[in-house]
């Protein structure tokens, strides 16, 4: 029997207009999206990748496809229309120089991948399926990341969530949390930050949030806290480990790339059945974390990937 590879990302393409002059006026145009950053990261880890979306056959779409597989990542289970336009973030820059959201404009709410449009057999080729929480708010997104996860179970693929709030994209704050909530219980790996577990569990106490999560049992957990590092959960055991100390110069995308990483470690050396087994992947995916930090944009750091997984092969 040929040996199950690659992963999966299921997710929507977005386009990043970054202002680089004071004004605002003039615009970089980069590839963005959690679900497409993870999707590069494991494809620069060495890992075949393919990402499921819907695209349009205009000419961002066609940019979208270009930079994916510029990086490698596979589309063609990705499926076309002619109306559908790819989301676009305009981040503006402020007095200080310092960048903020400013506007996110979706033209084409509705036009997701459908449940109908997806293959299963893809999912039967394959070993990890990703997939984050930023179209779940639409009924057509969150029906077809239903019938995904029927799929990547039927097809003993190993499961992984990154809760990735953007509040501002639902309706109520609690639709977001009783969404979320339910996706977790169907994963083998979750990935959150800090202040996502306190918003989750409605607490600030980090013990707390971890007892309220405990619930759910989740195989395996992890929690990022920035630069001060990551703790792993698994069997109710919990590890720490730092980060590493960088010269941070922009944290966009530093947590997909400790998804990236961490997928890369499931994906190679299968789940971690101790403790150490834990903390190595962690300290790989902090490394690869902190790394993604020391130039600006989210698939533009260029890493030696080679050369940070040196220490964990």
């Amino acid at each position: 029997m040929l040996k199950k590879q690659g992963v999966i990302s299921l997710g929507e393409a977005f386009v990043d207009y970054v202002a680089v002059d004071s004004k605002n006026t003039k615009f970089q145009r980069l590839l963005g999206g959690a679900t497409v950053n993870v999707a590069a990261g494991t494809s620069r880890l060495g890992i075949s990748t393919y990402y499921l979306c819907k695209l349009g056959d205009d000419e961002i779409s066609q940019f979208v496809e270009q930079e994916l597989m510029k990086e490698g990542v596979h589309t063609e289970f990705s499926v076309h229309t002619a109306t559908k336009k790819v989301c676009g973030v305009y981040v503006h820059t402020n007095e200080d120089g310092e960048r903020f959201f400013h506007s996110y404009i979706n033209e084409t709410p509705d036009e997701v991948l459908t449940a109908e449009e997806l293959r299963k057999e893809i999912f039967e080729q394959t070993k990890i399926f990703y997939f984050g929480s930023g179209t779940l708010f639409l009924d057509q997104a969150k029906v077809t990341t239903e019938t995904s996860l029927k799929y990547a179970k039927e097809s003993g693929q190993i499961i992984a969530f990154d809760t990735n709030i953007r509040l501002k994209r639902w309706a109520t704050e609690e639709k977001c949390r009783n969404t979320i909530t339910y996706f977790l219980k169907e994963a083998d790996i979750v990935k959150m930050a800090e202040d996502e577990l306190y918003f989750l569990t409605k607490t600030d106490s980090f013990e707390e949030g971890l007892n309220k999560l405990s619930s759910l049992k989740i195989p395996y957990l992890f929690i990022t806290m920035g630069g001060k590092g990551a703790y792993g959960v698994m069997s109710g055991e919990k590890v720490f480990v730092p980060a590493p100390k960088v010269n941070a110069v922009d944290t966009t995308g530093a947590g997909d790339a400790f998804m990236a990483a961490l997928l890369y470690c499931f994906h190679e050396q299968g789940k971690p059945i101790n403790p150490s087994q834990l903390t190595k992947y962690l300290h790989f995916a902090n490394q690869v974390g902190a790394a993604a930090t020391t130039k600006i944009g989210s698939l533009t750091a260029d890493l030696n990937f080679d050369a940070l997984k040196k220490p964990f092969q």
